[in-house]
């Protein structure tokens, strides 16, 4: 692995981190929220090892990412993440990679596969289910609930807590969305450290407000919106990865989701793994990765 390197889109100085840069093949790989590019690095390792050129981008709002245009809004929609990702493997010239994401970063993997037929050779999705998009989709009672810290985030208490108590904030989510004892204290302070972003609570109020129709998007996506809504089928083969004991986003809503997709769709649940199952189980969804990589 390199330090940061960084490469400038359109809208974005995007940090990186990158491992074998000579490798045939490309793997980018997406980090989540609350969390940041170094909870890859396991995945990255083997991936790398079985001969993958992999780039682990930071998202708008992370680490040392930045806009290059002060004013440009600070927008979390989902739409811009996907295009970001469009934008980053286009300033790096890659060819068809394989996508992967985790939480947020799923959402843009499918979400650049949305807006560009044939942007991967392959789309992998960690603990989201595709379709996921739409303010008014169905959830649950019990996923409300699970979605508690949305609705919070969309008052002016949860807003403070956001600004002022991050580090608390993150560790509550972190304890119960996975059985406990998962994460190393050293593991959670290294994610903190990229929520030192200037644009991050921005970025995240947004995000979730946004997401549920509480406020406007940036009128520059509006027409990514439109391809975006209702979610488009994809044609790319696709491994969804959940954990089973995934109380953020319970397992049940990635399922059922096989008539938007044209192409090869697999799902995978991995037992005893919760909401991060890139750091919980490194191994084994290194290996699903691999193996379906290999597939037809």
């Amino acid at each position: 692995m390199s330090r940061y390197a960084f490469v400038s889109t359109p809208v974005l100085d995007i940090a990186y981190l990158e491992w074998n840069p000579r490798g045939q093949q490309v793997a980018v790989l997406v980090h989540g929220w609350p969390d940041c590019p170094e909870g890859w690095i396991a995945v990255a390792e083997r991936l790398a090892a079985a001969g993958y050129r992999v780039l682990c981008p930071t998202l708008r709002g992370f680490g040392q990412t930045r806009f290059i245009d002060p004013l440009t809004p600070r927008s979390g929609q989902l739409a811009a993440l996907g295009r970001d990702l469009l934008d980053f493997i286009d300033a790096l010239r890659l060819d068809q990679p394989v996508l992967v994401g985790h939480d947020w970063g799923a959402r843009a993997v499918a979400n650049a596969c949305g807006l560009r037929h044939h942007a991967a050779a392959r789309l992998v999705m960690l603990a989201v289910g595709y379709g996921t998009n739409d303010p008014n989709q169905h959830i649950s009672l019990s996923q409300a609930r699970n979605y508690w810290y949305h609705w919070y985030m969309a008052t002016p208490r949860g807003e403070q807590t956001v600004v002022e108590d991050r580090a608390a904030f993150t560790r509550l989510l972190w304890d119960t969305w996975s059985p406990a004892g998962w994460y190393a204290e050293a593991d959670l302070i290294q994610a903190l450290e990229a929520f030192d972003n200037p644009d991050w609570a921005a970025v995240v109020l947004h995000s979730y407000r946004h997401r549920w129709g509480f406020v406007d998007g940036d009128p520059a996506y509006a027409s990514d919106e439109a391809l975006l809504q209702p979610a488009p089928v994809l044609a790319v083969p696709t491994l969804v990865l959940h954990g089973e004991a995934d109380t953020c986003n319970a397992p049940e809503t990635s399922a059922g989701r096989e008539a938007l997709f044209s192409g090869p769709y697999h799902r995978q649940l991995l037992p005893g793994v919760g909401h991060f199952p890139q750091r919980e189980a490194p191994q084994a969804v290194a290996e699903a990765i691999l193996q379906f990589c290999q597939g037809d």
